[in-house]
């Protein structure tokens, strides 16, 4: 007998002043995915795992096929590796080690370490295929539009124009393999939009080393897998219909892949302020400094890395299905479009994930 399970991932809590503080922030990605995961007699039980981390939670399901893995010890690493990783990224703790950077006005080369280097180079990459619309020195544009208040502060054109001025990957200088300079003091850079992406990627990295050569990796939405279950059925996982007033399954992706693939979403449909009758998203769009105004409403992309599959998932919302689906086209994405007219939810596919389709390495089912 088959038994379904459906894994609601909840919001992070209302903080002071009513809005979302999430150490790792993203376009409602970290809430687009719902597990799906189907069990029944085995001869070898999936073990698994779960906690808190950057504000939202994580969920690790693992078996192996070479040795015992010690759960405990297991999550021990994985704990250990997330306080990392939070220490290295996280925008809301001043002693992290981008928020030092942050919080230094200087235009002198400064330490930040290869790996924020390195990720930030990958990420540097996406932005010029989104041609500038995503973009992580976009915090001052986040703080003046009012995102993290009660209510949204449209700005004024010459305020709007100033904060432009502080914001741009081209201020961004990268030195050598682990410092950075900013070509004006008070850049800022905001890695809400890669910390969950990232993480995954760097837990299944631990899952791997430890002998777990089975995983569903997963941390606010945004997952990675390998493998297959004990019984050789396939992960599969369910996308959210990208509703704001509730939580309900809009397809089954069944994952038929052993190597690693991941799948990560970003959605305007979480995250986003109403005012005189207009809708705005807190999706920005870096050239402009305005929320985007597109019909676009997720994006979910599917990439055999998670870090590099937020990267464009981020992005490709940004640009919005028509110049998204281009920019994806070029770079060989395979990425899920959905947009919303009325009621109806329309979808469209790059040709990499046609492709997919047609292989069936990724088969969706209602």
């Amino acid at each position: 007998m088959m038994n379904l399970y459906l894994k609601q991932i909840p919001p992070a809590p209302l903080q002071k002043g009513g809005d979302l503080k999430i150490p790792f922030l993203k376009g409602a990605g970290g809430f687009a995915l719902i597990f799906l995961l189907t069990s029944c007699e085995q001869a070898k039980p999936v073990q698994k795992f779960e906690g808190y981390t950057q504000g939202t939670t994580y969920h690790i399901s693992f078996w192996s096929t070479q040795k015992n893995v010690d759960t405990s010890t297991l999550q021990q690493a994985v704990d250990t590796e997330l306080k990392r990783l939070d220490e290295q990224l996280s925008n809301y703790r001043d002693d992290s080690v981008i928020e030092k950077f942050n919080a230094l006005n200087s235009t002198e080369p400064q330490e930040i370490g290869a790996e924020i280097v390195d990720l930030i180079e990958k990420t540097r990459l996406v932005s010029e295929a989104s041609h500038g619309c995503y973009d992580l020195t976009i915090k001052p544009l986040f703080d003046l539009w009012g995102f993290k208040g009660e209510s949204l502060t449209k700005p004024t054109p010459i305020a709007l124009q100033q904060a432009l001025t502080q914001v741009g990957f081209s201020q961004l200088e990268t030195t050598d393999l682990t410092h950075f300079r900013k070509r004006i003091p008070n850049l800022k850079l905001d890695l809400s939009s890669i910390g969950q992406g990232y993480s995954v990627s760097q837990i299944a990295k631990i899952l791997e080393r430890e002998g777990a050569d089975n995983y569903l990796v997963e941390i606010g939405g945004e997952l990675q897998t390998r493998g297959k279950k004990p019984d050789g059925s396939m992960w599969r996982v369910a996308l959210e219909k990208p509703l704001s007033s509730e939580r309900s399954m809009h397809k089954i992706i069944t994952i038929n892949r052993s190597e690693p693939f991941a799948v990560t979403t970003s959605g305007t449909y979480r995250h986003f302020f109403d005012s005189d009758g207009k809708r705005y998203s807190h999706i920005l769009d870096a050239k402009t400094g305005s929320p985007v105004s597109h019909q676009t409403v997720s994006v979910t992309v599917f990439h055999d890395d998670a870090t590099i599959a937020e990267l464009w998932d981020t992005a490709l919302l940004c640009l919005g299905r028509e110049k998204g689906i281009e920019a994806a086209n070029q770079a060989g994405i395979a990425a899920l479009f959905i947009e919303q007219q009325g009621d109806t939810f329309n979808e469209f596919n790059t040709t990499a994930l046609d492709k997919l389709k047609a292989s069936n390495t990724a088969v969706f089912s209602d």
